[in-house]
């Protein structure tokens, strides 16, 4: 019972949570996703590897799809930035798959972390 409550709970808070606070909780999720595998590098298997780093790319695949779509209402220069900034990922992805050193994330959490900061900001 206690299960089904948490799962009602669960898709009633997704279903109130802006699309800003969603994004920035997934940006969040990969970036937790990333550090665990930083963490646990020795440890973790290369198809953990791979899932974590699949996972954060599909994600920036998706954002700046939406972002940079003609329907988006962004300024030209964030959606400018937001591609550059996916390609950055998608060529830092390919970077630790080619030569796999846990270092090479640092990067890609940082910036996860601070565009997820950026979207939970409220503007004043």
């Amino acid at each position: 019972m206690y299960k089904q409550a948490a799962q009602a709970y669960q898709k009633t808070s997704q279903v109130a949570v802006s699309p800003r606070e969603l994004e920035a909780n997934l940006l969040m999720k990969a970036a937790a996703r990333l550090q665990l595998i930083k963490d646990e590098w020795d440890e973790s298997s290369f198809a953990e590897k791979d899932e974590a780093l699949a996972y954060n790319r599909k994600l920036w695949t998706v954002l700046v799809t939406s972002a940079t779509s003609a329907e988006s209402e962004l300024p030209q220069d964030i959606k400018n930035n937001l591609a550059s900034l996916a390609v950055f990922i998608f060529k830092q992805t390919m970077n630790v798959l080619a030569n796999p050193e846990p270092e090479k994330l640092n990067v890609m959490i940082s910036i996860n972390r601070s565009i997820a900061e950026g979207l939970r900001a409220r503007p004043e």
